[in-house]
């Protein structure tokens, strides 16, 4: 049985469980995790086994201190052991059980987890619980990673988690040194006696090594004799690691810029339209004279009006309700759940709109801004609503430039299992260059917004000429 102490660890990220149970998650700027048609660029999963007490862990840790990536994710496999039978429970008690055969495992689920992690999605990792042999209700939730270290004594036995794998290591270490480490583990960590401790060594750890752990030292395509101890094969392992995530790099917003320039208007564009009331009311949130006050109203009713015209883009269903006079009045009502997602800090002021419109609406937050150095969009802080897989999202943002933040903002909902035709981005004004990066990365997604303007500035959302629109959005002032 594996170490397991911390059976995950994110690096450079916290996260905190909101009063509403919602999970938030803060973060030290995630780079873009996908290209710019929205394809995810898969992380780097690196497999490392060997026996029990060989220093799994610490190499995995080692190799995390070296790499110095903000975003990666270690899991041991101990967090997939299966939940024992009242009977297993009890063998269990008495040293009895083996804790170190491929029967203990559940390699579906492990397998299901590591695959959406691979593929970008948003995963629930069990906990185990080893005083009462059995999960805990609580999961761990585990959202993103440039790299992926997944440590156990079986993490090679099974055929399909290997082929996930982009690099194997075995961890080869003496085996007088493994019981060494293993008696003081589980005596001052477990409670477990020293008498104890030995026969379940003898009765399961070593056959299990022998028979199902060394064995996989063939698949491996680096094997690291005495652990972390051995700088040369971390130096090693950490350059060929740092060579695989420099070959998967990309330039992210010059992409944007430059891969739909005179495309024709998507058919995913709902644009209000043009009446006197919405041309009278960005003519004055447009002039710099505009007042404060004017320009938060009008742009308040703006917002409002563009609501409206996106809960119409929903499906309903006839309902018949019965008015105060006891008559009967047949009217519609949405059929599908709906929540908002505000792409902060501007989005934020789309909020009120939105719940004028639906009071009790769930409304998340994503803070995306542009990293200083790379000038490329950073995730930074997610929370997103309860079960959001099963409802339509608003998103919002009330200017589109480029693109960058509303495909972050796009790829989190689908990473999180929201369905693209589910998704309806509402922004005030839009630039045909961010509505096209949109679109054609994501055709299903619903653009909705009341101008669209091909002088909206990627830096400043608003160029000169348009007044102080954008930095009022921003708050700014």
């Amino acid at each position: 049985m594996s170490s397991g102490n911390t059976p995950t660890l994110t690096l450079k990220e916290k996260k905190i469980i909101s009063s509403s149970g919602r999970k938030i998650i803060f973060t030290a700027g995630r780079p873009p995790w996908y290209n710019h048609v929205g394809e995810v660029c898969s992380p780097f999963l690196i497999g490392i086994t060997g026996g029990s007490a060989s220093g799994k862990t610490t190499v995995a840790t080692s190799i995390i201190q070296e790499l110095g990536v903000p975003w990666v994710v270690l899991m041991s496999m101990d967090s997939f052991y299966r939940e024992l039978t009242p009977n297993e429970k009890i063998l269990a008690e008495e040293n009895n059980y083996d804790f170190d055969h491929p029967n203990a495992f559940d390699f579906d689920l492990c397998y299901d987890v590591l695959r959406k992690l691979k593929s970008g999605k948003g995963v629930e990792l069990p906990i185990y619980d080893f005083k009462t042999h059995s999960r805990s209700k609580e999961t761990q939730k585990l959202y993103g990673a440039n790299v992926i270290i997944f440590e156990g004594i079986l993490s090679f036995y099974s055929k399909k988690i290997r082929d996930l794998m982009d690099m194997l290591i075995f961890v080869d270490t003496d085996s007088d040194i493994r019981l060494a480490r293993r008696l003081k583990r589980d005596i001052t960590e477990r409670g477990r006696d020293i008498h104890g401790v030995i026969k379940q060594y003898n009765r399961f750890v070593k056959p299990a090594f022998d028979e199902f752990i060394f064995p996989a030292i063939k698949y491996a395509h680096m094997v690291v004799p005495r652990g972390a101890e051995n700088v040369v094969a971390i130096d090693l392992i950490v350059k060929q690691v740092q060579r695989q995530m420099r070959s998967r790099g990309f330039n992210f917003r010059e992409q944007l810029l430059n891969a739909h320039q005179n495309k024709t208007s998507p058919n995913s564009l709902f644009l209000l339209p043009e009446t006197k009331q919405i041309k009278g009311l960005h003519t004055i949130i447009r002039n710099k004279e505009t007042p404060r006050d004017d320009f938060v109203f009008y742009s308040n009713r703006l917002m409002r009006l563009a609501a409206e015209f996106c809960l119409s883009l929903l499906p309903y269903r006839t309902k018949v309700v019965v008015t105060n006079r006891g008559r009967e009045f047949s009217g519609l009502k949405l059929t599908e759940k709906l929540c908002g997602v505000s792409i902060i800090r501007a989005g934020v002021t789309m909020e009120s709109s939105l719940r004028a419109i639906c009071k009790d609406i769930p409304i998340g937050k994503v803070l995306i801004q542009t990293d200083p150095v790379t000038e490329e969009p950073a995730l930074h802080y997610l929370c997103l609503p309860k079960n959001i897989k099963d409802k339509n999202v608003i998103l919002l943002d009330p200017t589109i430039a480029t693109g960058a933040a509303a495909l972050m903002a796009i790829r989190i909902l689908l990473d999180h299992d929201v369905k693209e035709e589910n998704i309806i981005f509402l922004s005030i004004i839009a630039a045909p260059a961010g509505i096209h990066s949109v679109a054609y990365a994501f055709s299903k997604v619903k653009i909705v917004t009341t101008a669209v303007d091909e002088y909206v500035n990627e830096k400043f959302h608003i160029i000169p000429g348009l007044g102080n629109f954008g930095d009022r959005f921003l708050g700014t002032e």
